[in-house]
């Protein structure tokens, strides 16, 4: 299954990224669109796309990816804003990205900070644009993406982190913070999927796509702690031991790596549990339930 699902992610990688070259090609932007284009085309792994258009294929009677397209671009944006900002000499001051010089390095912090906030726009046009979907779920659809990306999800996580230095006493408390900082996206990018699928939806099937999310989420930044400790920049594309440098409180503060790996396996288990009952049908590619076991086993 997992060979199904890594040449599904690529299928869908190609798909997304064609879609987005369209949406940044765009008149008119005072030469924005190019310093936007740098993050948002430098690849990456495109995992909250990729839920959404899994998701959205899950629950559809008749799946058409133009429904979800939109949404999952617009997710997209939102994930690369944050992530140019993220690196910003304010926040985390990287200096690479995906193994290319970080967004300011290239083009400055005032043009680096000017493209995020066009991202972060941007992204309630594209989200609005969807005509595939009723008005109804396209509303839906725009409170689930301000409420996640906004101090209520990942911009709070995101407060907690900068506030965290000497102040986060536990493991709970760090996942909290996790929940917010980097689940929200990922709730958000399978709730989307969810929203461009169905006509009526049940606020059940929502809290249990939030749980699913919200698990995988912990789980990935767990293991993203564990990379920054044990993997090379080579590898990652990035600088490793950044978190130690800054002074960051990690899972590891709080646990070993054997412990930090248990974590990550018992958080992933009670995810595919979560998502498998929605999978009826044995012979297609359970794809979210193989994305909880990938993000696990990733190296990068």
């Amino acid at each position: 299954m997992i060979n199904d699902f890594q040449k599904l992610l690529k299928e869908n990688t190609e798909i997304l990224e064609k879609e987005l070259e369209k949406y940044i090609d765009v008149d008119k932007s005072y030469g924005l669109s190019d310093v936007m284009s740098y993050s948002l085309l430098n690849g990456g792994k495109r995992l909250r796309p990729f839920i959404v258009i899994e998701a959205s294929k899950l629950f559809s009677k008749e799946f058409d990816i133009n429904r979800a397209l939109p949404f999952a671009c617009a997710l997209e944006m939102i994930q690369t804003y944050s992530l140019i900002h993220d690196d910003l000499p304010c926040m985390d001051n990287d200096d690479y990205r995906r193994g290319k010089l970080t967004n300011h390095k290239v083009f400055g912090e005032d043009k680096a900070l000017l493209a995020g906030d066009s991202l972060l726009t941007y992204a309630f046009e594209v989200l609005a644009s969807n005509t595939f979907v009723s008005d109804y779920n396209v509303r839906l659809a725009t409170v689930a993406l301000a409420k996640y990306a906004g101090f209520s999800g990942m911009a709070g996580g995101q407060m907690i982190d900068l506030n965290s230095a000497g102040n986060i006493n536990s493991y709970e408390e760090l996942k909290q913070m996790h929940a917010l900082k980097t689940s929200a996206l990922i709730k958000c990018a399978v709730v989307l999927g969810y929203l461009s699928a169905v006509e009526k939806p049940k606020q059940e099937i929502i809290d249990d796509l939030e749980k699913y999310a919200e698990n995988i989420g912990i789980a990935f930044q767990i293991k993203d702690d564990i990379l920054d400790k044990t993997s090379t920049s080579e590898e990652l594309g990035k600088p490793v031991g950044s978190d130690e440098k800054n002074g960051k409180t990690t899972s590891l503060t709080f646990m070993s790596i054997e412990n930090a790996e248990n974590e990550v396996k018992a958080l992933t288990d009670e995810a595919i549990k979560i998502i498998e009952k929605y999978y009826k049908n044995e012979s297609q590619t359970h794809s979210l339930v193989e994305l909880a076991k990938y993000m696990v086993s990733r190296k990068k």
